[in-house]
C-alpha cells in the first residue's frame, strides 16, 4: 500500500506537476481512501521523501552501537553512508526526487528540514564523545555540519549525473576531506596526552644549552 501510494503520486507529479496533484488525486489513481493515504504519510510532502524516517532511525542506531575504542570522526562519516545508501538502492527514484525537488520552493525547504535532523544526530554522537573536552561542543557541530555538506556534495555530484557512475566513491572523496581535516589526531584523546611539535630555528653553531633554552622558552617551561 505504502509503495503503491509513492507510485501513484510520483506518477502524478511527472505527469501535472506537483503543486497540481492533491491527495485525493493520489489515493484515487492508487485506488484508495484518504485514510489509507494518511496513514502512511502525514502530509503530501511526506510523500517525496517516504524513505527518511526509516534511515534516520537506522542512523541513530548505528551511532548507539559504536564503541568508545571507535574514531568519533570515521563512526560519524559511515553513518552518512547509510544516507548514500538509501539514495543509491533506486538511483531512478533518487533522481526524480531530486529534480522535483530543484523545482518546488517548498519541497526544497522540506528537504532542509530533513537535512538538519540528519545533522543534529550526527552532532549528538560527537558532542557525547567529545564531552568534557575544551570546545568539544563546537567541535562536534563544526564536524557534523563538515559531515553533512561533503556528504551532500558526492551525493548532488552523482544526482546532478542522472545517477551514473560511482556515487559511492564521489561520497568517499569528498568525506576524505574531513576525515584529513579533523580525524588525527584521534578527537577524543584528552588535551594532556596529546603531543606538541615544536620548530626551533637557531644560528649555525649555537651551543647545545642555547638550542635547548629556546625549545624550553617556546614551550613555555623556566
Amino acid at each position: 500500500m505504502r509503495d503503491a501510494l509513492v507510485a501513484a503520486a510520483f506518477q502524478l507529479f511527472l505527469e501535472r506537476g506537483y503543486e497540481q496533484t492533491t491527495v485525493d488525486d493520489i489515493v484515487a489513481l492508487a485506488g484508495v481512501g484518504r485514510r489509507s493515504f494518511f496513514r502512511y504519510f502525514p502530509s503530501k510532502e511526506d510523500v517525496v521523501f517516504p524513505d527518511h524516517e526509516r534511515c534516520l532511525a537506522d542512523m541513530t542506531a548505528f551511532l548507539s552501537d559504536g564503541a568508545d575504542a571507535d574514531d568519533p570522526v570515521q563512526r560519524v562519516c559511515d553513518a552518512a553512508r547509510l544516507v548514500l545508501r538509501m539514495y543509491a538502492e533506486n538511483p531512478t527514484f533518487s533522481v526524480q526526487r531530486y529534480r522535483l525537488t530543484k523545482k518546488v520552493p517548498g519541497l526544497r525547504a522540506y528537504e532542509l528540514s530533513v537535512v538538519w535532523r540528519y545533522e543534529r544526530a550526527l552532532a549528538e554522537y560527537l558532542r557525547g564523545r567529545l564531552a568534557g573536552r575544551r570546545g568539544g561542543t563546537l567541535q562536534a557541530d563544526v564536524i557534523a555540519a563538515a559531515v553533512v555538506a561533503a556528504h551532500n556534495n558526492g551525493l548532488r555530484s552523482w544526482l546532478r549525473s542522472d545517477g551514473q557512475g560511482d556515487a559511492t566513491a564521489a561520497v568517499d572523496h569528498a568525506l576524505g576531506y574531513v576525515r584529513d581535516t579533523f580525524g588525527s589526531p584521534p578527537l577524543d584523546t584528552p588535551d594532556e596526552e596529546r603531543e606538541d611539535v615544536v620548530v626551533v630555528i637557531s644560528r649555525r653553531g649555537a651551543p647545545m644549552w642555547r638550542v635547548v633554552q629556546e625549545i624550553e622558552s617556546t614551550l613555555g617551561r623556566d
